[in-house]
């Protein structure tokens, strides 16, 4: 079994950054390292604030229709949100969250605009070598 563990989050999703933080801290209760590099609008998710903005929490347009009986469930099961599960995920194992140079010149970002659990901004390069002996997801 490999030991680190790499994912690409691209998606401002709730449903895929639930998912995203869910495995993450499951990966981390079995010791792995892992590494996060937040690109496109899986990094406007990342914003300060912005997991905590009802506006900001978006599912597909598929699946809009089952929003509120998702939001409701999740509160009736004491399901933390996705950044609160990432935090302490992050406290208790090995996590290093990276945003995308790239997209943050384009959007205009600063490492100052994001959460702090966004430890560094790293470009395309550096973190597909980070990627090698590694498993990698993408949400």
């Amino acid at each position: 079994m490999k030991d680190k563990l790499n994912v690409i989050v691209m998606s401002g999703t709730v449903d895929k950054l639930l998912a995203m933080s869910t495995i993450v801290s499951g990966a981390v209760a079995m010791g792995k390292e892992v590494n996060l590099f937040v690109t496109f609008w899986g990094l406007m998710a990342f914003k300060k604030g912005a997991w905590m903005d009802p506006s900001q929490q978006k599912l597909p347009a598929e699946y809009q229709e089952f929003g509120p009986m998702m939001q409701e469930r999740m509160q009736a099961m004491g399901i933390q949100p996705w950044m609160v599960t990432l935090k302490t995920a992050k406290e208790i194992g090995d996590i290093h969250v990276y945003s995308c140079g790239m997209t943050q010149d384009m959007f205009g970002l600063k490492l100052d605009d994001l959460e702090d659990i966004v430890d560094d901004e790293k470009g395309v390069a550096g973190f597909i070598a980070m990627c090698e002996d590694a498993e990698v997801l993408v949400f």
